[in-house]
């Protein structure tokens, strides 16, 4: 009687496995991301550290700074920083439009998406660029604010 009681349990807690994995992936808004990448849209933007305007604010956050989105909740979005940091941001101060964060003490950027092309200019760590485009494996182009364009090692750049 003992084994029978404790194969029912195990069917069951695994069929209960199976309908929470199910919720989960019919309700994509409460999962996690893949790697989705937005800026913050407008200047001094208050981060939380709940989905509510009466929570702890965290920083100040400012234009275009990339994020990736870690999960979407009733028209609050959770995200991480370059850092690491995570914060809740109100969906609405989010941008589509995405830009990238230096990360390397001193990166070149190159007229081609090849180590050997011209050198257009050098972007110091923690500057802000407009993201373009990365079908190139292992390469980012990149807009600086001046408007000078080209390629980046996507090793050297976050939000990417």
């Amino acid at each position: 009687m003992k084994k029978g009681f404790q194969a029912l349990t195990l069917r069951l807690e695994y069929k209960m496995l199976t309908v929470m994995m199910s919720i989960l992936l019919l309700y994509p808004g409460y999962v996690a991301a893949d790697m989705e990448f937005l800026s913050i849209a407008e200047n001094a933007i208050v981060m939380y550290d709940a989905p509510s305007l009466q929570a702890d604010k965290l920083f100040v956050a400012g234009r275009h700074l990339p994020v990736e989105v870690v999960v979407d909740v009733d028209g609050w979005t959770k995200v991480r920083d370059s850092s690491g940091s995570l914060a809740w941001v109100q969906k609405k101060d989010l941008s589509q439009q995405r830009y990238v964060i230096v990360t390397a003490p001193l990166a070149d950027v190159h007229q081609s998406a090849d180590i050997k092309s011209e050198l257009i200019f050098q972007v110091e760590e923690n500057i802000v660029m407009e993201w373009m485009q990365s079908d190139i494996q292992g390469w980012v182009k990149v807009r600086h604010r001046d408007g000078q364009t080209g390629y980046i090692k996507v090793n050297q750049v976050w939000g990417s």
